[in-house]
């Protein structure tokens, strides 16, 4: 035999939902058996959803998983499928580590007629940018571990056990094993699929041996994953390649690697091959989202209907201004849930100007969602005179700008109250990043698109966005930004050009340069000590905004932890 037939399943699953994930898993072991699948591989942490955080801090819900687990083994036939779960395993043996948190496992189960045959525990933990398993699991100690299916020595590892170029599917490939199975969750960012692409076929080049890939797809909380599982011959050829942020089940009858002696044990998981061996065809791949602002954009979509769907409402509000954020914020909200479930509302001061309500009423149109006007200069007025008093003797500033943004905040959260939808903020990164933006204001929602999405990438999406036809009128896009807080007020009176604002955002934010190395890149020295001033000050601001999709290495949130109360300053 010069194949083995392995199966796919690269599912959405939601973290703690486990009959949810449970009925998802037993569906798909159900369909492989119809394909006479040798093995079917799930994503990482499949049982509990992945990344399940605290949630294994306690005990009834890693027994909870373990209890599916068995539930999943009893179903399974002639196919060995691979689920990732949460193992319990001894405590960690220093007394200094806390033994009542560190006693799971991150595993994978092998099971086949109705047991669990073999468990794999990952040995290589993540804990950088958004990951932080070494809080929950203990490392497996067992790298160079290969199964015996059917006559077929077969590697298992986990996603970050592949990402080490000395790691366990290393060890897997030189005692002897013919493919190498790997299962992941392995969040989106931009350039990550093709990085990640390159990695699996160097290893399988290097081992010389296959490397089947599986992948989650689907949104959870601020992290999105793509999916985009492959399939890599002993050569690092790719045979195949699943779709991005779609569900997918696929089947490739896999080549296999040379014949090596096996340098260690091997534990039979299934003697025997089913009858039928002819083999299959490769499936044809899934086009790849092209040019880039097709990627991110459909994972904006993803992180947003996930988000709302998977927390239980059905319908979403946001402001209109007229402006770009929330154009762009309210075109992926059509896109992802419908536009029939999409209710934008323009809420004009004495400082709006006619054409920005225009405006917004044109892009509803447009995108076919519910449109309302909700005057709120009266508010604005009543709230002035009330502070009169109080702000006797001092000009119109900050506080009666910032005054309109609260009550735009406490209109829509009002509507959200009343009828059940979920606010969308529509604030961009620059702006979350220099603090341009108002708490309890424009901040206030449950879920914002654009997080991590710079103002100049806006602009290209929306131009993206644009080539399927004009959604977003050309007025919005052409329109120099601006708050309308005041009069003839513009972004640019408060902040550099965002072409070269984002430059030194990229740098200092995503990329943690230091203020003399990006003055070395030829930037104003005073500008970017201020811009740095201002991300610095700004992070108090940060910490009670709302979580939003995270599509590059550095989001405001999981990956860039700093203290709010610090005095550390560059410059």
């Amino acid at each position: 035999m010069d194949f083995l037939r392995v199966a796919g399943a690269q599912l959405n699953l939601v973290v703690g939902d486990l009959e949810g994930n449970h009925d998802r898993i037993a569906r798909a072991m159900m369909w492989a058996e119809e394909q006479s699948a040798d093995v079917l591989l799930f994503p990482e942490l499949a049982i509990t959803g992945y990344p399940p955080e605290d949630l294994l801090i306690r005990p009834a819900f890693v027994q909870a998983n373990l209890d599916v687990l068995r539930r999943l083994a009893a179903l399974a036939g002639d196919v060995v499928s691979v689920v990732g779960f949460a193992d319990r395993v001894g405590p960690v043996a220093d007394p200094l580590e806390d033994a009542a948190v560190r006693c799971v496992a991150n595993a994978a189960a092998l099971l086949y007629r109705g047991e669990v045959r073999g468990v794999y525990r990952k040995v290589l933990l993540p804990n950088y940018g958004v990951f932080d398993e070494d809080r929950y699991f203990v490392p497996g100690r067992e790298p160079a571990r290969i199964w015996d299916v059917g006559g077929v020595p077969v590697g298992v590892s986990i996603c970050e056990d592949i990402w080490i170029l000395d790691g366990p599917p290393t060890h897997q490939a030189a005692a002897g094993a013919r493919v190498l199975l790997n299962i992941n969750a392995s969040p989106y960012h931009t350039v990550k699929a093709e990085e990640r692409a390159a990695l699996l076929a160097a290893q399988a080049c290097r081992s010389g041996v296959p490397v089947v890939y599986v992948n989650l797809v689907g949104g959870q909380d601020e992290l999105v994953f793509e999916g985009d599982s492959m399939v890599f011959d002993a050569s690092g050829e790719l045979l195949y390649r699943a779709a991005e942020f779609q569900e997918e089940r696929f089947v490739v009858d896999t080549p296999l690697g040379a014949l090596r002696a096996p340098g260690g044990a091997v534990v039979t998981i299934r003697d025997d091959l089913l009858i039928d061996r002819s083999v299959r065809p490769i499936p044809e791949s899934a086009p790849r989202l092209e040019p880039e602002e097709a990627e991110i954009y459909q994972a904006l979509v993803t992180g947003l209907r996930d988000y709302v769907r998977k927390n239980g409402f059905t319908q979403v509000v946001l402001g209109l201004s007229g402006g770009i954020d929330s154009a762009l914020s309210a075109a992926v909200a059509a896109d992802a849930l419908g536009p029939e479930v999409v209710w934008g509302v323009a809420m004009p001061t004495r400082f709006s100007s006619e054409g920005s309500v225009l405006d917004a009423k044109d892009l509803a149109e447009r995108l076919g969602i519910r449109f309302d006007v909700i005057p709120i200069d009266d508010t604005f007025a009543a709230f002035l005179s009330a502070l009169d008093p109080t702000f006797s003797g001092t000009g119109f500033g900050v506080a009666e700008e910032n005054l309109q943004a609260r009550i735009r905040g406490a209109i829509v959260m009002a509507l959200s109250n009343k009828f059940g939808h979920m606010v969308v903020t529509t604030g961009n990164k620059s702006e979350v990043a220099v603090g341009y933006a108002t708490l309890y204001g424009d901040m206030a929602g449950g879920y914002s698109v654009l997080k991590d999405v710079f103002k100049t990438l806006v602009y290209r999406l929306a131009e993206w966005r644009n080539t399927e036809g004009e959604v977003i009128p050309r007025s919005i896009i052409d329109k120099a930004p601006s708050a309308e807080l005041r009069p003839n007020q513009k972004d640019g009176d408060s902040l550099p050009p965002y072409g070269l604002l984002d430059e030194i955002l990229a740098r200092y934010v995503e990329e943690d340069r230091s203020v003399q190395d990006i003055i070395s890149d030829g930037f104003d020295a005073d500008l970017v000590v201020r811009v740095a001033g201002l991300v610095d000050h700004n992070e108090y601001k940060r910490r009670q905004a709302a979580p939003g999709v995270r599509i590059t290495r550095k989001a405001f949130g999981k990956d860039r932890r700093l203290p709010i109360t610090n005095r550390y300053r560059e410059g």
